[in-house]
């Protein structure tokens, strides 16, 4: 799959434009805060109907302005898409082939995209609630089930956690109500536990591949899935998982009313990466922990073509200048001729312009974009 052109109005900084792009390699030059971010932001959100920077759609829409609008118009399995975003002060609204959704679940996955910015060098080392967004929304884009359950159970938690307060304090007596909500959020919890096993028995595979194509220590990289509940294992169904989160919902009730909050489910869980053995997070050098989130996201694109037959696109937010020679070239090895690629950076020096032969260069300055004379 690929974008071919690509329209916003009112996205951030970002002068109303439209842009056609080449299918193989975008390159966007321009100084920091000039609006280069905010492009591949348009373009993510347009996939995914949700920022990798903020959760408050309403930051992205341009000062003074009262809505952002993003377009798409894209090349899928021999068939042509259009696509929608269109973001307002009370919420957003998608259409695909100019039919209004009432469901993003039926709009998300439409465009699929993979986006490594410098913060991604931060999955292996920085907190859990990094590696489970991450899990959310790469999965989430694949497969409308995982973004049904994955939405379902933050409402159900919120509920649940709202009533949890409400007992703390005394406002609430009814124990049977919560015994309720701990049933309804046991059986979506189950769902996502049972489905983030399966994704990332996948993208453990893949990533072991891409870890050894691009390191030549010899090591082995090895993902693991840390569910909150400690008896909850890969090779329970979702019925035995279910019982499992309930079981300990009853046993910690108490617990959970005093502190008022739910203690255990899927917004606890966590990822580790492991290098022979060795969690890379307590004992990985800095270079071992950038060469695993590189694999990490080589690993999506296989992913996302395994599960859809389609590459996706892929997008490179000012990471060239993060990785060392030797792992520039790698990405831009194993990704050549597979994905649509966008690229962020302030300069051509540090891009191979012996892998990427002729690249579709872009100028940005003050949110204006216009096309190089050097393509």
């Amino acid at each position: 799959m690929y974008l071919k052109q690509f329209k916003a109005q009112h996205y951030r900084n970002l002068q109303e434009f439209e842009l056609e792009f080449d299918p193989n390699v975008n390159i966007f030059i321009g100084k920091n805060a000039q609006g280069k971010t905010n492009l591949l932001e348009a373009i993510y959100f347009l996939a995914l109907t949700r920022s990798h920077r903020t959760n408050s759609d309403k930051e992205l829409i341009a000062f003074g302005d009262e809505f952002a609008n993003v377009y798409g118009h894209v090349y899928k399995s021999q068939v042509d898409l259009t696509l929608r975003v269109l973001i307002t002060k009370k919420g957003k609204k998608v259409w695909l082939n100019r039919v209004e959704q009432a469901k993003l679940s039926k709009y998300v996955g439409q465009l699929n995209a993979i986006l490594f910015s410098p913060e991604d060098l931060e999955l292996i080392k920085g907190a859990p609630a990094l590696r489970r967004r991450f899990m959310d929304q790469e999965f989430g884009q694949i497969n409308a089930e995982y973004l049904y359950f994955a939405s379902k159970y933050k409402q159900v938690l919120q509920q649940k956690n709202n009533y949890l307060k409400q007992l703390a304090k005394k406002e609430a007596h009814d124990l049977l109500f919560l015994d309720v909500l701990s049933d309804q959020l046991a059986g979506v919890a189950a769902e996502v536990v049972v489905r983030r096993y399966q994704f990332l028995t996948y993208l453990d595979e893949f990533a072991q591949d891409a870890y050894k194509s691009i390191s030549s220590s010899g090591e082995e990289l090895k993902l693991r899935y840390h569910p909150s509940v400690a008896d909850v294992s890969e090779q329970d169904d979702t019925e035995i998982v279910y019982h499992k989160l309930l079981a300990n919902f009853k046993q910690n009730k108490q617990l959970e009313i005093k502190k008022g909050t739910t203690l255990v489910g899927p917004h606890r869980d966590d990822i580790s990466f492991e290098l022979d053995g060795k969690d890379a997070h307590l004992y990985g050098s800095q270079g071992q922990q950038r060469t695993i989130a590189l694999s990490i996201k080589l690993a999506e694109i296989q992913l996302v073509h395994q599960l859809t037959s389609e590459y996706p696109l892929l997008l490179l937010d000012d990471v060239m200048s993060e990785l060392d020679h030797e792992r520039q070239g790698a990405l831009l090895s194993y990704i050549h001729g597979k994905t649509q690629t966008f690229i962020t950076t302030t300069d051509l020096a540090g891009i191979s312009r012996e892998i990427i032969k002729k690249p579709k260069i872009y100028q940005i300055n003050s949110g204006k974009i216009r096309l190089a004379k050097e393509n």
